[in-house]
């Protein structure tokens, strides 16, 4: 796919979708080209509006936090924000910007379904964050992530604080079940970035697989799909 220009209507829908117009729309065009690209000069960029875009997610949702649960402890809140800050919450946002369509990514990444992982999807909204950080400061930043998280800040309830493998660990444990076991199924990519594939199972034998771009993330995304599947089989 093409770089967004300012003119071109996928910029225009994209931006719609923000809630900012780009003084800089290079920078937009950046947050939305995949290190797998391959340039240094890309790669570099991109790392580091992620970096920035995840310490501004978080103030912001650690403000909004404060905001919404004024009589909870640092404890609770801090739970909150974990749950709210990690990659399967900003890959739902993402998802519900159809993000992956604005995407640029290598034709290998793109041929492997690279735009729809949980791991490109969260690092693409975080760096989205940073670009909208860079080009009018933390209004637009600000606006953005409390829009697209509010629904999320809102659903609260014991699921929500807790990460995907630790919920489904407890869930399996109130069926008197035993505790899933996790499988590195593959390690790719260069050294710089790469993807681990892990599969999930319970004692039942369902599974499930999920990529990260550690094992540690492909861990949690792969527990977040199977317990998805047993709650929808308990139901």
């Amino acid at each position: 796919m093409s770089q967004p220009g300012e003119n071109s209507s996928a910029f225009g829908a994209l931006a719609s979708l923000l809630g900012h117009r780009f003084r800089d729309p290079n920078l937009l065009s950046a947050a939305l080209t995949h290190p797998s690209v391959g340039e240094r000069d890309v790669r570099r960029q991109y790392e580091r509006m992620e970096f920035l875009g995840d310490r501004v997610l978080g103030l912001v949702i650690a403000d909004l936090l404060l905001e919404r649960y004024p009589d909870e402890d640092e404890g609770a809140l801090s739970q909150r924000l974990v749950s709210l800050v990690r990659a399967e919450s900003l890959a739902e946002v993402a998802e519900r910007l159809k993000l992956a369509d604005h995407l640029t990514v290598s034709a290998s990444a793109a041929g492997d379904g690279g735009r729809g992982r949980v791991s490109v999807l969260s690092d693409a909204c975080e760096t989205l964050i940073g670009a909208l950080y860079l080009d009018g400061g933390l209004e637009p930043a600000r606006a953005f992530v409390r829009r697209h998280w509010a629904d999320l800040v809102t659903k609260g309830g014991s699921r929500t604080l807790l990460d995907p493998k630790t919920a489904l660990q407890e869930w399996l444990q109130g069926r008197g079940a035993p505790l899933p076991t996790y499988r590195e199924i593959s390690r790719q990519g260069p050294a710089h970035a790469p993807e681990f594939t892990v599969e999930v199972s319970s004692a039942d034998g369902q599974a499930a697989r999920a990529v990260g771009s550690n094992k540690r993330a492909a861990e949690q995304a792969a527990a977040e799909v199977l317990l998805r599947r047993l709650e929808a089989s308990d139901d």
